[in-house]
């Protein structure tokens, strides 16, 4: 093998914020990392994460081939046998319980990896069943569902035009420690100060002062859970004042006085009473967002994972739309990226409650039922019952609500197969394990971040290693266990290309594509010679409804009749209870970055966060160990003391929980951070969506 030192140039795959980086190697290994200052997009920026790519490649607990339980101890095996006895035990489940007695979760890290994306519906089909979840309904269901309701299409998301804005609101957001969510941006504290350079502001609404809430022009405290209030008393006062303008989309959106009707009762007085955020300071925030070109409303987790965060998302298209900020400079743009462009007639666009789930009747979307049911599902029976399960790149033991229930429903399970790098909290309770590449060993195309990008741009990450020989990546998984069912099924089965095939076919008949006529001619092999990626400019205005493949209906039948539902919800809560919320860190991504030594090294951050006035009410002292409990669960942790925290709110944040018999993460399970999800509640969701609400949940704390 050769030593000689190379430089390998692709984006960061553990973040949406796909930051450019430079990885320097000598022969097989990683010398060093660092940002791409010639990434058109980055700019040189990366976060810690980044270089934390060298602590997931070279982990010793990291499995590179098969292995099957035998007892409390693991065989290796080798990819035939796995792939033969995957098939066996899930066909004879199915033979003995029926075709949705299987069920799938798909994890986070998936939308990271292109093959997953572009052969995971080869192995679904395979199997046949109805039963799929993921952590879409742990997260931005709200946003797709919004997406397909208003837009036509799932995946047709605009985003924030921030280079160029003039004023942001931020509801339930933390850009700096996530570096975007559904909104892939580089630099984002760099951008936001921006706005501030050139004249304009951006405020923060959230129950914590986050770190970027520290940085912003403004900030307010918020009661978790009321921001649907917040957001109709904003929309109530752009029709009070006249300030609705719907510019050039006028034509195309329905509804503005069914809207305008359902709204009255929701004044700033109202929420004020609600929400904390006194009535002035919500008409005000309403006249800015109406009255300044290039505004803005964006929100994520606090406002998605909460009881009404399909109604929040509603209407923070709606407040974009009625304030004139839709499809306009410095306001929310639609992405034109060179692969995946939504345009009218795309496959995908969604569907939602053609079903529900068996026993608490929630709704599908897009062929996937809440994985708050998902537990359930395995624990009650009746026809239907799951009794097999296979996960895919997932951990819902430590990142879906009743963690205590979900780790019996994985105890109980007939059989499990999981593709997965790990032996993690869910993974050990698999049957066998089937374990891809590593992502530094495949190649790989941003498909999802690039649709919600605030600036388009284009990058092929070719593989920096050669993939050790017996070793297979995710897309071959998924083709060899569906070969082997439909095999065991009797029936032909055709392979998929391979990822570069699909994409280089898609790049090439996209929007800036070779068969398109554009006049970048893009396809494969162009990306290739742009290992820096290729800039394609900022986001374009004025054409989305082109994008559109029939009006904008704001007045949604289903959005309408939940304000009734919101108009009766009751803030009284009982004494003594305090609402629990989640928490972000940049060195940190959901449940899949503590066993890097990089990224968990200095002072802890899994410790809760409580105002000294809720702490002194309970006679606790900064640095107690405290007991926390909900309706579902307790747990023990550290509390620190932080005013930057709202009275009456506390903060833990998601994805620690190590400390599991099984568990083979050496550095994780030394992390003394445990599972918020034990917490949260699987009967506390937004019953619109189905989405789980991980924030607001009622809990109390008291001395351990």
């Amino acid at each position: 093998m050769s030593t000689a030192t190379e430089t390998h140039y692709r984006s960061c795959h553990l973040c949406e914020a796909i930051c450019g980086i430079a990885i320097e190697t000598e022969g097989d290994r990683i010398v060093k990392i660092r940002g791409d200052k010639d990434d058109p997009f980055s700019r040189g920026h990366i976060c810690p994460k980044a270089t934390a790519i060298q602590d997931l490649h070279e982990d010793p607990d990291r499995l590179q081939h098969p292995v099957k339980r035998v007892g409390d101890d693991w065989q290796q095996i080798s990819w035939d046998e796995a792939f033969d006895l995957v098939a066996e035990k899930l066909m004879a489940v199915q033979e003995q319980h029926g075709r949705n007695a299987v069920g799938f979760f798909a994890g986070n890290p998936s939308v990271h990896n292109y093959g997953t994306l572009t052969h995971g519906g080869l192995l679904r089909k395979a199997v046949g069943t109805a039963n799929h979840f993921s952590a879409t309904s742990l997260d931005q269901l709200p946003h797709q569902l919004v997406g397909h309701l208003l837009y036509g299409h799932q995946f047709l998301l605009p985003v924030p035009d921030i280079d160029h804005t003039n004023f942001m609101l931020i509801l339930g957001a933390n850009p700096l420690m996530s570096n975007g969510s559904m909104m892939t941006v580089p630099d984002v504290k760099n951008r936001l100060k921006a706005i501030e350079a050139r004249g304009g502001k951006f405020v923060v609404i959230d129950p914590r002062r986050t770190e970027t809430a520290a940085i912003a022009s403004d900030h307010h405290f918020i009661r978790p859970g009321t921001d649907a209030f917040f957001l109709m008393a904003m929309i109530n006062t752009l029709f009070d004042e006249g300030l609705v303008r719907l510019n050039h989309l006028e034509a195309v959106i329905e509804g503005v006085d069914a809207v305008r009707e359902a709204v009255t009762p929701f004044t700033p007085e109202m929420a004020a009473a609600q929400t904390g955020i006194d009535a002035r300071t919500i008409r005000s925030l309403a006249r800015t967002l109406s009255e300044t070109d290039g505004a803005v409303v964006y929100g994520r987790m606090g406002v998605s994972t909460q009881a009404f965060g399909a109604l929040c998302q509603w209407a923070i298209q709606t407040l974009n739309i009625l304030a004139g900020n839709m499809d306009v400079r410095g306001g929310q743009i639609a992405c034109t990226p060179a692969f995946g462009n939504v345009t009218p007639g795309l496959p995908g666009a969604g569907y939602f409650a053609t079903k529900h789930s068996r026993v608490s009747g929630l709704p599908i979307f897009s062929g996937e039922f809440p994985a708050s049911a998902m537990a359930e599902e395995i624990l009650t029976p009746g026809d239907g019952q799951i009794k097999a399960l296979v996960t895919i790149a997932g951990n819902p033991a430590i990142s879906a609500p009743n963690g205590g229930e979900v780790q019996a429903a994985l105890e109980s399970l007939d059989f499990m197969v999981s593709i997965d790098l790990y032996i993690n909290e869910t993974t050990r309770h698999a049957d066998v394990i089937l374990p891809p590449t590593s992502p530094l060993e495949h190649d790989n195309y941003d498909i999802s971040f690039n649709r919600l990008a605030v600036r388009n741009i284009t990058r092929y990450n070719a593989p920096v290693f050669d993939a050790p020989e017996g070793t297979k990546h995710d897309w071959e998984i998924m083709t060899g266990l569906a070969a082997a069912i439909a095999k065991r099924k009797g029936e032909d089965f055709k392979a998929m290309p391979a990822p570069h095939q699909l994409l280089d076919q898609g790049i090439q008949h996209g929007p800036y594509g070779k068969a398109s006529g554009h006049d970048l001619a893009l396809d494969m092999e162009k990306l290739k010679q742009h290992p820096h990626g290729i800039d394609l400019g900022p986001l374009v205005p004025g054409g989305f409804a082109d994008r559109l493949s029939a009006p904008i209906r704001l007045d949604q039948e289903i959005m309408l009749a939940d304000l009734k539902r919101l108009q009766a919800a009751a803030n009284e809560m009982a004494e003594g209870e305090l609402l629990l919320i989640g928490r972000r860190h940049v060195r940190s991504n959901n449940s899949w970055m503590h066993n890097s030594p990089r990224l968990v090294k200095g002072p802890p951050r899994w410790h809760l966060l409580m105002h000294p006035d809720d702490m002194a009410a309970r006679g606790l002292d900064d640095g107690a160990t405290v007991k926390i409990t909900s309706r579902v669960g307790t747990v023990e942790t550290v509390a620190s003391a932080s005013d930057e925290m709202m009275p009456g709110v506390i903060s833990l944040p998601h994805g620690w929980g190590h400390q599991q018999k099984g568990v083979k993460l050496a550095v994780a399970s030394e992390q003394a951070g445990v599972n918020c999800n034990e917490l949260t509640d699987n009967k506390l969701i937004d019953s619109l969506s189905g989405n789980a609400a991980l924030n607001g949940v009622p809990v109390r704390v008291s001395a351990a």
